[in-house]
């Protein structure tokens, strides 16, 4: 593949997609290349057995009221599910009495406002946030792994208030990960196609490929900052400020475990679960998550580290320890593990979605910001306030497009 052409987008995720997209509805050609064999990027949908959606990668359609994947969603058929999200309902864990999550529910907004009480300081880790002694702080930091995939110490203090949710989150019923592949139809997409390295000091930027090397007069790279930061990307002249960057904003990792659920008729819907209330060693458990006769389980942090060091058994085996703990060894029968995508193992993410390191919070814009207006970087972990999301990612791609756009103007008219 050798070719030249004015944009050339690396990753076919949300943020590359969304570059593409808007370079393409300008008019300006562009070629997307991603080494996956599938686009999505981190969202990603498969379809169980009996044909239900089943989103591996990301699910919610986060501040949906200010979310534009909604009107896409929308413009292109799929099904918004409006419903309250089961961690803003009372929790159906057993055993977990009124009383005990009212005092959990004040432990928590005790921390977010210790977050806003930390403004303008130094930034430290986000744990230096919680009550000492508190006996929720186990399941606040659980609670951390599963929205940001990392305990509340490796996470930046500063970082975390920055993050813009208006409390409106809303499910695509249809899956995640066919929503954001309805951005690439009609896009010139290459798959099984690695980027290996960018030569930017060129009258054109040119990129050497596994299948060939590619000149443009314009590269988005739109790739997890995890893969950026282990230099798989290569940079000609280097770029050290931004692979300090990306190191700073590693992705933490959150993975989910889908199990079919038989007889589920005895199970409210979208009802969240913890599998326990005194450790951050947990998972956290939604039953028929949009009425399918399914639980999700979602692990974070540590725990989802250690559990990939095995396989997908292991989550399976922990997740049913817990379930019967809390429902009898009789609802062992009625589950039944399905495939399940393990995100720290695969080469093309190294983890679910970013977080900055303690006083690390504002290289997000240094990673974000373009090399010589030629070279732009797209993706959650741009996002200073929209970091972890889909349409964080969208959005930074959708700006660095319109940069390009922007310049391509101003060369016509000079």
């Amino acid at each position: 593949m050798s070719s030249s052409l004015p944009v050339l987008v690396i990753g076919a995720g949300a943020g590359g997609l969304g570059a593409a997209r808007t370079l393409a509805d300008a008019g300006v050609p562009v070629l997307v290349i991603e080494a996956r064999n599938r686009i999505g990027g981190r969202a990603h949908t498969v379809l169980s057995p009996g044909g239900d959606p089943i989103d591996h990668g990301c699910g919610w359609l986060h501040s949906a009221t200010e979310n534009p994947m909604v009107a896409i969603a929308e413009r292109e058929g799929f099904t918004v599910d409006r419903l309250t999200p089961p961690w803003q309902r009372r929790s159906a864990t057993p055993g977990f009495s009124e009383t005990d999550q009212a005092a959990f529910g004040a432990a928590i907004d005790r921390f977010d406002e210790r977050l806003v009480e930390a403004r303008g300081q130094d930034d430290r880790p986000a744990s230096a946030m919680l009550e000492p002694g508190n006996r929720w702080n186990p399941l606040i930091d659980a609670v951390s792994t599963w929205y940001s995939g990392a305990e509340l110490d490796l996470v930046s203090a500063e970082d975390l208030d920055r993050y813009d949710d208006n409390g409106r989150n809303w499910r695509v019923r249809e899956g995640y990960g066919r929503l954001i592949e309805t951005l690439g139809r009609g896009l010139d997409i290459r798959l099984g196609v690695r980027a290996e390295a960018v030569r930017h000091d060129g009258r054109t930027l040119t990129v050497e490929t596994s299948r060939g090397t590619i000149e443009a007069s314009a590269v988005v790279v739109a790739l997890p900052s995890a893969v950026l930061a282990t230099g798989a990307l290569r940079f000609h002249p280097a770029l050290p400020d931004k692979i300090e960057a990306a190191d700073a904003l590693p992705l933490g990792l959150a993975d989910k475990l889908t199990f079919r659920l038989d007889d589920a008729d005895g199970f409210e819907a979208d009802r969240a679960v913890f599998g326990r209330t005194d450790t951050r060693r947990t998972a956290s458990y939604t039953f028929r998550p949009s009425g399918f006769a399914q639980v999700e389980c979602y692990f974070g942090g540590a725990l989802a580290y250690d559990l990939e060091r095995d396989d997908a058994r292991a989550f399976e085996t922990f997740a049913l320890e817990e379930l019967s703990a809390l429902y009898g060894a009789d609802i062992r029968r009625r589950l039944h593990a399905l495939p399940m995508t393990l995100w720290g193992r695969e080469p093309e993410s190294l983890g679910s979605y970013s977080y900055a390191r303690p006083g690390m919070a504002r290289m997000r814009e240094r990673l974000a910001e373009p090399v010589g207006e030629r070279l732009f970087f797209a993706g959650e972990a741009v996002s200073p306030t929209h970091y972890s999301t889909a349409h964080g990612a969208y959005l930074t791609g959708v700006e660095a497009a319109r940069r390009i756009v922007a310049a391509r103007h101003g060369e016509i008219a000079a």
